[in-house]
């Protein structure tokens, strides 16, 4: 069940997955971080850059020192402060002007003049500025492609992990949990919803390394002017802009998560349906339901649009009221600068990092919305993996290596979830080594539970199902099946080859070994005959969609054959079959059969008439048991009818 308290602890659940990887990490951590040091760097070359362009060259770092004072002092005394504060400025100034002033003394050294007698830039000089201002802006959009890699590798590898884990999480379900469950829903979880969380792994936390440190950037440029100008204008506007950027990620990013979480549903929704309609094709087009199904698909696919434009809006309006915020604040400090008649260069100084500053804050300020809808789809990824598993194996299980005494139903009984209406009740029998025993009984009785249970595919709800004395709730899974064959009615293949298909289990069989199995399950003949293409090496397509059903059914029982288990479950394995295959399989069946253990579900009772008991339920309670012969001498008995309605 999904909890508050899982919603809380997404967010650290997605750091275990990263953490191995946190090498590759903490390399975009720090590149991010060297992105916002270039930015910060790259703006002290600005002052340089510009002040060549205005009128009065000459006076361009002076007006640049005295022009930073008047702005806090009325015009009249702004000529008596200069030489009061002369020196605090020069000192102010000095900071940058002695970094500049042993460049150029540096560099004539060697014989490079960057300023001519006058005090103004030559033009190698302004070559020279202009390209060390290119190269820091190159380191630091090296540094972002670092950062993005990292982060992106290390979202993909998460995702590799996660969408293993679920898929292995889902696979381990017992199947009460899949006659519940809807595989396009699972298969949403599996793709979907982790496409969203690599998304928030891979580009929201490289914009989460990377954007604060350029904002930092560009904020730290912008304190340092304001301090060394005393002019805090720029300064006081950015942190009214950020309190009322705040308003609407706080507003808005509470509504983004549970719309998303719908949305998702939504488009579970469409998978399902999709994956529906298509596994039961042959029945769409039997019954030229084509357009019924598309007004029905069409449906679902218009309530996920609908989910979508819902997310979309709340999501989408933060950006245009940030931006409305930002502008508000750079036409305020235009007006300010123009009254005050700020200097070309010291405006391009504050305007310059303040607009630079809105890309990655507006990453910044979308980012909120965008971890909300990973956060919903990493809410609906850890409902999943905290789903318990119905089927656990034993902290301790007992090893059958192998299959000797006795398998035995005492007092079995089994209903759905706890469920008032129990599907088997007060099951009892004791199926010796190397005998058969049959079940028979109306649709719905209970037969193919029974068998699910010995299989251990569901647990009982009461009572015990024993192998040589065993409960098979403590024998270690793998043993358990190893010990177990079973051939459905509704065969099910892969979409591989046909010798994958009957060796399906046991990769490294020998092609010898395949092929005996299949002849002794009379399929050699139809697989070399030429019809299906390569032989052997023939793709069946999904679930053997190029086979026909007596095909099919002859490729299960070859893989059973091949598996050579000491227990077989059998569903009706010859039903598919028309009379001269169904003869020459069940044949090979009696002659696998012999010194094995069988449970045999049987539709038709001709198959079972020499099966050592046979066992006639009723409503999930077995009302008689006997022989073929005993149970034919039962007057008005349910195997008798059931008898005479298929023979006479």
């Amino acid at each position: 069940m999904e909890t508050n308290n899982l919603k809380s602890q997404s967010y650290l659940r997605l750091f275990k997955y990263i953490k191995p990887y946190k090498t590759v990490l903490i390399i975009g951590i720090i590149a991010g971080i060297m992105t916002g040091g270039f930015l910060g760097a790259s703006f002290f070359w600005l002052k340089g850059l510009v002040e060549p362009f205005e009128k009065t060259p000459p006076k361009i770092i002076k007006t640049a020192d005295t022009k930073i004072e008047p702005p806090q002092q009325a015009k009249p005394p702004q000529q008596a402060k200069p030489p009061q504060q002369a020196k605090p400025q020069k000192k102010k100034k000095s900071l940058e002007e002695s970094k500049l002033d042993s460049i150029i003394y540096i560099a004539a050294e060697y014989g490079i003049q960057l300023q001519d007698n006058k005090g103004n830039m030559t033009l190698l000089g302004m070559i020279i500025f202009v390209g060390s201002f290119v190269l820091v802006w190159l380191l630091k959009n090296f540094a972002i492609y670092i950062n993005g890699y990292c982060m992106r590798w290390v979202g993909t590898k998460v995702i590799t992990d996660m969408r293993g884990e679920i898929f292995h999480k889902i696979l381990s379900q017992s199947l009460l949990f899949y006659s519940k469950a809807e595989v396009g829903q699972l298969i949403s979880r599996c793709v979907e919803d982790t496409n969203q969380i690599q998304d928030g792994v891979s580009n929201k936390i490289a914009d989460l390394t990377s954007c604060p440190f350029q904002v930092a950037g560009c904020i730290g440029y912008i304190i340092y002017v304001s301090v060394v100008n005393d002019n805090f204008v720029m300064l006081i506007t950015l942190g009214l802009c950020g309190l009322g950027i705040l308003f609407p990620i706080i507003l808005i990013g509470r509504k983004i998560r549970g719309v998303y979480k719908g949305a998702f549903q939504k488009v579970a929704e469409v998978i399902s349906r999709m994956h529906e309609v298509f596994t039961g094709i042959v029945q769409v087009k039997a019954f030229h339901t084509e357009k019924y199904e598309s007004d029905k698909f069409n449906k679902v696919n218009q309530n996920y649009c609908k989910s979508l434009i819902k997310g979309a809006k709340a999501e989408l309006i933060i950006s245009p009221a940030t931006e409305t915020l930002g502008v508000c604040a750079m036409g305020a400090f235009f007006v300010y600068a123009f009254i005050d008649q700020v200097h070309l260069s010291d405006i391009v100084t504050l305007v310059v990092p303040a607009l630079l500053i809105y890309q990655p804050l507006k990453v910044l300020v979308r980012l909120n919305a965008s971890i909300q809808k990973v956060m919903a789809a990493a809410d609906r990824y850890f409902n999943i993996i905290d789903t318990e598993n119905k089927l656990v194996e034993a902290t301790h299980p007992k090893r059958l290596p192998s299959f000797e005494k006795e398998i035995e139903f005492k007092n079995v009984a089994f209903s759905y979830d706890d469920d008032q209406m129990r599907v088997l009740k007060d099951i009892n029998f004791t199926l010796k080594k190397g005998k058969t025993i049959a079940v028979v009984g109306e649709t719905g009785s209970g037969k193919t539970t029974i068998a699910n249970l010995l299989a251990r595919f569901y647990d009982a709800t009461e009572g015990q199902v024993l192998i040589d004395g065993i409960d098979v709730r403590d024998i270690k899974i793998k043993d358990l099946r190893d010990q177990v064959g079973i051939v459905t009615q509704n065969t099910i293949l892969f979409n591989d080859t046909i010798a994958n298909n009957i060796a399906y289990g046991r990769p490294n069989t020998p092609m010898e070994d395949i092929v005996k199995a299949a002849k002794r399950a009379n399929a050699h003949k139809f697989i070399t005959s030429g019809i299906h293409g390569v032989g052997y090496n023939t793709v069946v397509g999904e679930k053997g969609f190029v086979l026909s059903g007596g095909e099919k059914q002859r490729i299960a029982i070859a893989r059973a054959i091949l598996k050579n288990p000491p227990i077989l479950i059998l569903d009706e394995a010859t039903s598919a079959l028309d009379t001269v295959t169904e003869k020459l399989v069940q044949e090979a069946i009696n002659n696998l059969m012999e010194n094995r253990t069988v449970f045999a579900i049987a539709h038709r009772l001709s198959t079972i008439k020499h099966a050592d008991e046979i066992l006639v339920l009723k409503k999930g309670t077995i009302i008689e048991r006997g022989t073929h012969s005993e149970l034919m001498k039962i007057k008005d008995g349910i195997y008798q009818y059931l008898h005479d309605m298929q023979f006479n």
